[in-house]
């Protein structure tokens, strides 16, 4: 063999000894590279009257990834082809909270379907013992489900300063106001689509469950311990439901006589069949007047980048980590809203929220002004 024969066959030999090398370091490097779960959008927009709100069932089965995968299952599946726009999950136990974000990131795009705004909140536990998340959802019907609008009625609470009382007694002051505020708006308790109650505790919680459920039979239920050393012993149910008959604006806020009320919120907002825009929650960070003020801003923007603007908001609720945050809050709330007017809503202490320097978080349902 001449040498430049031998020397073409060596070089021939080590490509060929190379080229499985070079071909798994390539496949190394193309697996290596992992494409970042998108972001949820800041707010979604969706007509009034197509709206329904759903409640996944507890599980406990896995740990919070498996869960909060299992929950959007259900109400993918649940939701019959409508579109889910908005999701409030409720985190209880020691899961990194940011998982939930990414899971549903991951789950939406999976099947291909857009993402919702999402609120992320730990609380103090929920009523299954190992669960560890508990899922709202809001979704677009294909038609038309309440046709004159919906009802957003505050939560209405009743309070001890003990933390350790019975939480029925608690729990029929709660629904007895809220029954005022249904009445108030002209709408019967079949007319309630979803009831959350905030509790301190949920020792009695069969009893409390069986009491929510007798005064609204067909609205979905979810029920929170929102921390896990309350201060004192409450209860709060708020709820949203279907009106009879459009109300005389847009936008239409009612304080009846009976509730003890607020300066800071309305106990109802009447909105009827336009469209409406859903945020995702909002956190502060800092627990200094101008901390609380840029939380603010920062949602201006978000409602204004999809039409809407503060003077429109129906619903605002606020989940500060303590009362002396929730009282920064209502310090600096009426700077962004008309006094007369303020949106209706919920504001009290929870657990955590997904950053570890988050003082609060804050979310919003606005009215659309009328398409040009």
């Amino acid at each position: 063999m001449s040498r430049l024969a031998l020397l073409s066959s060596i070089a021939v030999a080590s490509a060929l000894l190379a080229w499985p090398a070079d071909k798994k370091k390539k496949k190394e490097e193309e697996t290596q590279t992992l494409e970042l779960p998108k972001e949820p959008p800041a707010a979604v927009i969706a007509e009034a009257q197509r709206l329904s709100f759903q409640v996944a069932p507890l599980s406990a089965r896995g740990l919070l990834s498996q869960q909060v995968r299992n929950g959007l299952k259900w109400l993918l599946t649940e939701s019959r082809g409508a579109t889910i726009i908005k999701l409030r999950a409720f985190v209880a136990g020691s899961g990194d909270m940011r998982r939930v974000q990414a899971i549903v990131s991951e789950t939406f795009t999976e099947r291909r379907l857009p993402l919702p705004a999402l609120s992320v909140v730990q609380v103090g536990s929920l009523p299954l013992e190992g669960a560890q998340v508990a899922l709202e959802s809001v979704a677009v019907e294909k038609k038309a489900v309440n046709p004159n609008g919906l009802a957003f009625l505050s939560g209405q609470g009743a309070a001890v300063d003990q933390p350790l009382e019975p939480m029925l007694p608690l729990v029929q002051k709660s629904l007895a106001r809220l029954r005022t505020a249904i009445e108030a708006a002209g709408l019967r308790p079949d007319d309630v689509l979803r009831v959350t109650c905030y509790l301190s505790s949920l020792d009695d919680l069969s009893a409390v469950r069986q009491r929510v459920y007798a005064e609204f039979p067909r609205a979905a239920l979810d029920f929170v311990q929102r921390m896990r050393e309350p201060s004192q012993s409450l209860a709060e149910c708020e709820a949203v439901a279907r009106l009879r008959q459009p109300p005389a604006e847009p936008l239409v806020f009612l304080n009846p006589p009976g509730l003890p009320g607020s300066p800071d919120r309305s106990e109802i907002a009447l909105v009827g069949p336009r469209r409406l825009a859903f945020t995702g929650a909002q956190l502060a960070f800092g627990f200094r007047d101008t901390d609380a003020r840029l939380a603010f801003q920062r949602l201006a923007k978000t409602l204004e980048g999809v039409g809407a603007s503060y003077n429109r908001v129906a619903v605002l609720n606020v989940y500060p980590l303590s009362r002396s945050i929730a009282e920064l809050v209502r310090k600096v709330r009426p700077e962004f809203f008309d006094r007369a007017r303020p949106p209706a809503g919920a504001m009290l202490p929870f657990e955590g929220l997904p950053s570890l320097d988050a003082s609060f978080a804050v979310e919003a349902i606005a009215v659309l002004p009328d398409s040009p």
